[in-house]
């Protein structure tokens, strides 16, 4: 596969306003990508913007989406056609997770968290997909999560929306081979960014990456000869994957339990806060 070009490209990025998704669109805007930043705030999308045109002397568009609704690619793509604007890569990077007995998590976050993590990520992958194929020179990056690689008790809708978007992006890496797109999903582990004000970290065992850690790993996994069809930001997790793919699934969930504290994970909390993605 040729080199990626990151000069050529014009990179849409879901959840760009903070965290990881905005850690990645200076990752990009380093290596002269041209920019399209999707989140709900659109305040924090412009200032950042900004920056990046101030700093890195590159285009960059800003879109507000609400990746919760049915179906946002399409009028996603509407506008930026309007606009005059064509993405030829694209970052999937919007989500959140919840924690918590299954049984007693809010239905209705549930069902938001089921459609930013995964029906927003298949329906912005059909919209764009055409267009990244034309290009024949760009990406397609979903970002999962060390979580998608085991069923988490505690976390069952989060670990496995992630796990949705695993199994998927590996499948479109086979499909997509020849296409000239590269196909990556990327696992960060802990991070610390708006998702654990979410949620919270004291439940949460572990040494946290920062934003930038996760962007740089994530572009150098896209930037190899052959990238994909998966990788993850820290090279002890893929070990410790290999190492637990070795277990019986009883035996390894057992454990999976026990290192993620899920027995901490699933006490009953009253201040879970909306989502601010």
């Amino acid at each position: 596969m040729n080199v990626l070009d990151f000069r050529s490209q014009t990179t849409l990025i879901t959840g760009a306003s903070s965290g990881i998704g905005a850690a990645l669109a200076r990752e990009l805007a380093a290596r002269g990508s041209g920019l399209v930043l999707v989140a709900r705030r659109l305040d924090r999308l412009d200032a950042l913007a900004a920056e990046l045109r101030a700093t890195h002397g590159v285009e960059v568009a800003t879109a507000a989406a609400d990746l919760s609704r049915s179906r946002p690619g399409p009028a996603l793509r509407g506008e930026l056609r309007r606009r005059g604007i064509t993405v030829t890569s694209l970052v999937n990077n919007a989500g959140f997770g919840s924690d918590g007995a299954f049984q007693d998590e809010d239905p209705e976050r549930l069902a938001d968290e089921i459609a930013v993590n995964v029906a927003s990520v298949v329906d912005l992958t059909s919209t764009f997909l055409g267009d990244l194929r034309a290009a024949g020179h760009g990406a397609l990056v979903n970002v999962t999560s060390e979580a998608a690689y085991q069923p988490i008790p505690g976390m069952a809708v989060y670990a496995a929306s992630k796990a949705f978007v695993l199994s998927f992006t590996e499948a479109l890496w086979a499909e997509l081979r020849g296409s000239g797109v590269r196909v990556l999903a990327f696992a960060p582990g802990l991070t610390a960014t708006e998702f654990f004000d979410q949620i919270g970290t004291a439940q949460y065992p572990g040494r946290f990456q920062t934003p930038e850690q996760v962007a740089a790993a994530a572009v150098r996994a896209l930037e190899r000869r052959t990238p994909g069809p998966s990788a993850r930001a820290r090279r002890s997790g893929a070990a410790a994957g290999w190492l637990a793919g070795l277990m019986p699934r009883r035996t390894r969930l057992r454990l999976v339990a026990r290192l993620a504290g899920s027995d901490r994970l699933m006490r009953a909390r009253d201040d879970v806060p909306a989502r601010a993605a």
